[in-house]
């Protein structure tokens, strides 16, 4: 079991999202970066898909009231144990009555807890990820207690670990042609590929908004299909790049698609960050 003594700014219970319930309305959710999500739970021995906890920009701080593994991937959200400083991007355990905390990160913004064995909380249309509406709570709050899914106890011995690339400095995102690219002048086409994009102070699981804007006629369209890494382009100009949490349709065109790695790598930039697209080709 473990006690949220503190939830941090931003904390959720996340996995890899609802898949096949878009058509319901159902936005996919899940975790923003799926790579360092999946890191997390190999570490441990668990699925890449299983549930984690996921921190934002200040982490949370948890007691373990039963022996566990963990390891914490991502932002560098160094762990502190018991008041002592520990390690990132490899596999601890930890005792009856221990307090994991967390440093403030200096890169990045999101980091992933994952525990041997998983975390034993409900199933909700095929994804225990939180989502208001759709789970009892959006995110972690004070007292909330969390339980662990049983693990044998010579599984808690693993030592695994891995030297991280540093990802959360890379400006590139790759993205590929949207369905209404196209329709975009050569100019327009230029300046967004030209254009050293800065992320605003919207940003969120939902969406990213980017400050700078292109000049832009073409109208609204009939509401259509989206998905995260979409890129949008309004009539006044703003790009904005649907994240995890995103609505299932929308009716501003859609410029841009974002790869998956360019999906978990935005979801580590914050207010002031720089961007730039590179298009790549779907073959």
């Amino acid at each position: 079991m473990i006690r949220v003594e503190h939830p941090g700014l931003y904390s959720s219970i996340q996995d890899q999202g609802r898949s096949g319930q878009q058509e319901y309305g159902v936005p996919v959710s899940g975790v923003m970066d799926a790579f360092s999500a999946s890191l997390a739970n190999t570490l441990v021995g668990n699925q890449q898909g299983e549930a984690v906890i996921e921190m934002t920009l200040q982490g949370p701080k948890l007691r373990f009231e039963s022996p566990a593994m963990v390891s914490v991937v991502g932002a560098n959200f160094t762990p502190v144990i018991n008041g002592h400083l520990n390690h990132m991007n490899r596999a601890f355990n930890l005792k009856e009555g221990d307090l994991l905390s967390f440093e403030r990160p200096t890169r990045g913004i999101r980091a992933y807890i994952a525990i041997a064995g998983g975390l034993n909380v409900d199933d909700v249309m095929g994804s225990k990820s939180m989502f208001a509406g759709i789970t009892n709570q959006s995110r972690l709050q004070k007292n909330d207690c969390i339980s662990i899914k049983n693990v044998k106890r010579d599984s808690i011995t693993r030592n695994a670990g891995i030297k991280m690339k540093d990802r959360m400095t890379q400006q590139i995102l790759h993205v590929y042609e949207g369905p209404e690219f196209e329709l975009l002048t050569d100019l327009q086409k230029e300046a967004i590929m030209a254009t050293n994009f800065t992320i605003s102070n919207e940003n969120n699981r939902m969406a990213y908004q980017l400050i700078e804007r292109i000049p832009n006629k073409l109208p609204e369209l009939i509401t259509s299909m989206v998905m995260p890494g979409t890129v949008q382009l309004t009539p006044a100009g703003k790009i904005i790049i649907l994240m995890r949490d995103c609505q299932t349709t929308g009716g501003y065109p859609r410029i841009l698609q974002l790869s998956e790695e360019s999906i978990n790598l935005l979801a580590q930039k914050f207010s002031q960050d720089t961007i730039r697209f590179s298009l790549k080709n779907y073959m």
